[in-house]
């Protein structure tokens, strides 16, 4: 029982006295009297166990539940944390069970009496001990009243894990870096759900591409949009209403395609780089503040490409790290996902090393992607690092999927061999390899609607089988391997 009393829902005060939390009646005393010796556990404040117990006297409140009632008793005492009394009341509240407090600063106190439950819960079901069920129970409620809000504040047992390992490094939590990226971590799949375990998706984001291609075939730029409708229809032909699959699309070619994907189920990357550009530039929709993501869905994914290289010069790299880091705060504040996709081959050499380092520096200047879009690495040791360096900075990221940059299938086979080695990568986001050919056709008006959807649903399917296979073969190798 959560005593839970409010004076005003007992008739005893009006509507206007919400926030009165004590008011003594002989009544109310009896009626939950009647009832106490019914419950396992009683938790309430000093207010409401001196309404429980007939008294202003706290010991002799819990005194006089006693009487009436064998339960375990939770008396929360604001700032000193909570108390557990299991028998007999003792002289003092401070000869009971307690867990520690936390010196936090107190932001918001909505919805503290059920973030404190929460965790008071989560112990006491487990069978934990009473100081360790009320650290939990402490520590809940101490996120809830230093963050906005209420439910949104409670932290997931992840959260939870690390601030008590960690302990408190500022008193207003809702501040601090590293606490906040587990906290939207490990909770963004309320928003964003979905099973995220395999991604194939199919990218046809591409607008200088597709621009050139219509150029080429001597069709003006607005059948794009068309086009795009159609790589939708492969997709949706391909998912057959599964998760696992999404769509990369933009909004300038391709608005009319986003809109028919709402609601599909697909996963949707909506991508919002200018196309090609360097240092790193946004499309005008999303506004000099960033504030056109506001009016984004949240289902939709941020995806920007940066032509990033760890040996651009200082001027380049600070350029495009200052559009990087604005668009991360940006996403955070609109509780939007971000793909981060980084493309160092087109730009300068790369090594095993380079894009292991160029993720390392992301989370140096502290963008947290919650996707990472990779160029196929045939190295194995390239692929370890990189997924190390993603590891070793943010255990709880989405994950990686490869990019295609118009390889043939038999390369990407070989790419996707290579990748599915590593659990971290989820799967690919390909496009020209899929849309290309079918493109060129359609818009020279040598193919029909239809013969373009079965070609790229044809494709795309290939691609799907290529990298299951891929990943079912890593699989079977490494359960061969730990048996051996």
């Amino acid at each position: 029982l959560d005593i839970d009393y409010r004076p005003n829902l007992w008739g005893l005060s009006g509507h206007g006295d919400g926030e009165n939390r004590f008011i003594a009646s002989d009544k109310v005393t009896a009626k939950l009297q009647s009832t106490l010796g019914l419950f396992d556990l009683i938790v309430g404040t000093e207010e409401e166990f001196h309404i429980a117990g007939g008294t202003t006297d706290t010991v002799q409140a819990l005194k006089n539940v006693r009487k009436v009632s064998n339960a375990t008793l939770v008396c929360k005492r604001g700032p000193m944390g909570a108390t557990a009394f299991e028998g007999d009341i003792p002289d003092s509240l401070d000869d009971g069970l307690s867990g520690p407090g936390f010196p936090i600063e107190v932001f918001n106190v909505l919805g503290a009496g059920d973030g404190f439950m929460s965790g008071l819960l989560k112990g006491w079901i487990e069978g934990q001990d009473w100081v360790t069920t009320l650290t939990y129970a402490n520590a809940c409620g101490a996120f809830a009243v230093s963050r906005h809000g209420c439910t949104p504040a409670y932290p997931s047992w992840e959260e939870l894990q690390f601030f008590l390992k960690r302990g408190i490094e500022r008193r207003d939590l809702r501040n601090d870096p590293e606490l906040e990226q587990i906290h939207w971590s490990t909770n963004r799949h309320r928003v964003h759900g979905g099973d995220r375990s395999v991604m194939r998706v199919f990218a046809f984001d591409h607008r200088i591409q597709l621009e050139q291609i219509a150029d080429e075939a001597g069709a003006p730029h607005e059948r794009i949009g068309s086009f795009k409708t159609l790589c939708l229809d492969a997709a949706r032909n391909v998912a057959g209403g599964q998760s696992g699959y999404g769509i990369l699309c933009d909004s300038r070619l391709g608005r009319e395609a986003l809109y028919r994907a709402a609601g599909s189920g697909l996963w949707i990357g909506h991508p919002v780089e200018w196309p090609a550009s360097r240092p790193l530039t946004l499309e005008p929709e999303i506004g000099p503040d960033f504030g056109g993501l506001a009016e984004w869905p949240a289902e939709h994914v941020v995806k920007v490409l940066c032509f990033y290289h760890p040996h651009d010069g200082d001027r380049l790299k600070g350029e495009q790290e200052d559009v990087l880091k604005r668009l991360f705060a940006a996403c955070r504040r609109n509780r939007l996902e971000m793909l981060l996709e980084v493309i160092p081959s087109k730009v300068g050499p790369v090594d095993d090393d380079t894009t292991a380092d160029i993720i390392r520096r992301m989370y140096e200047i502290g963008i947290y992607p919650d996707w990472w879009k990779l160029e196929p690495m045939t190295s194995n040791a390239a692929w370890a690092k990189a997924c190390s360096a993603i590891d070793e900075n943010d255990p709880h990221t989405r994950g990686i999927v490869v990019l295609g940059l118009d390889a043939p299938e038999e390369d990407l086979a070989a790419s996707f061999a290579e990748a599915a080695r590593f659990p971290l990568v989820k799967g690919f986001a390909v496009g020209r390899t899929i849309f290309a050919d079918a493109a060129r056709k359609w818009l020279a008006g040598e193919l029909t609607d239809e013969a373009a959807v079965a070609d790229m649903t044809d494709r795309f399917a290939r691609l799907c089988r290529i990298w299951d296979t891929a990943r079912e073969n890593a699989r079977v190798n490494e359960t061969q391997g730990t048996s051996a």
